[in-house]
């Protein structure tokens, strides 16, 4: 999951930089999905760290709620138009 997580901030990160070159031809709905990318990223991120300090007892719902925010994060990814 951690591997999965760092191959998609480092996608985040390529599609940020490739709107930001865009200028100001970087359509507003482009800066609107990359702040939901880091968003959903940054839940998914803290739904790991939550798990891993968590007592036996919450794992499951935990590891629950961490498949959520994965399966969210990818749907997102699949909406992912690409740059003109």
């Amino acid at each position: 999951m951690e591997a999965q997580l760092e191959v998609w901030n480092s996608k985040i990160d390529r599609l940020a930089a490739r709107t930001q070159k865009a200028g100001d031809r970087a359509r507003f709905e482009d800066l609107m999905h990359i702040d939901e990318l880091k968003a959903l990223h940054a839940i998914a991120q803290s739904k790991l760290e939550e798990f891993r300090t968590a007592q036996a007892t919450q794992r499951a719902r935990l590891e629950a709620e961490i498949k959520t925010a994965l399966e969210d994060l990818k749907a997102a990814f699949k909406n992912t138009k690409p740059s003109p």
